[in-house]
């Protein structure tokens, strides 16, 4: 598994993430939000990490744009339906609060800690490269350009830190983070 997963790893560094840039604009230019445009990138990240099988893919740009085009296509679908609500009473319609519940903010939480977990696991100049890549949408040039470092360091530490963060958030989630960090303290 563990070598599948660095192959995967290692080929969606090489050929997906050079086209992220590309593909947010993309998404950006068919009226999509911003958080719209970033809810479709993370969930085909989430499917290509789910591959089983990355090597029948002849193109690989080609497949992470049907991607999205699919999942863009699937929000619409969904946002378009038009929902009704029971009457509460005669006096008006009853209206669905869209505030989430303790269980979802709590979720979301421990998530996020996740999230940083990850992100502390990585050298201060890895994780400036996947913060400026990953949240500013910087090319590579323009990373590779404030850094003062090559392109080829900028995509060797994007990709790493990439694979290295896919395999933390993607690990069984412990029942919390501090639990977490003991256990890779231990298999190191």
């Amino acid at each position: 598994m563990s070598a599948e997963w660095g192959a995967l790893s290692a080929w969606v560094g090489r050929e997906i993430l050079p086209h992220e840039r590309d593909l947010r604009l993309w998404l950006q230019r068919r009226f999509m939000s911003e958080s719209e445009v970033e809810d479709i990138v993370q969930e085909c990240y989430c499917r290509l990490a789910q591959l089983s099988d990355f090597r029948q893919i002849d193109e690989p740009r080609a497949y992470l744009f049907t991607i999205a085009r699919r999942l863009a296509q699937h929000q619409r679908k969904r946002a378009s339906v038009v929902r009704m609500e029971a009457l509460d009473d005669f006096d008006g319609i009853q209206v669905q609060d869209d505030t989430p519940g303790p269980d979802r903010i709590a979720a979301g939480r421990q998530e996020l800690r996740r999230a940083q977990a990850a992100l502390a696991t990585l050298s201060e100049r890895a994780r400036r490269i996947f913060i400026m890549r990953r949240v500013d949408g910087l090319s590579q040039k323009e990373i590779a350009a404030s850094l003062g470092v090559s392109e080829a360091v900028v995509e060797n530490d994007a990709s790493r830190s990439l694979r290295a963060i896919l395999k933390y958030m993607t690990d069984p989630a412990p029942s919390d983070v501090p639990n977490a960090e003991v256990r890779r303290e231990r298999s190191h």
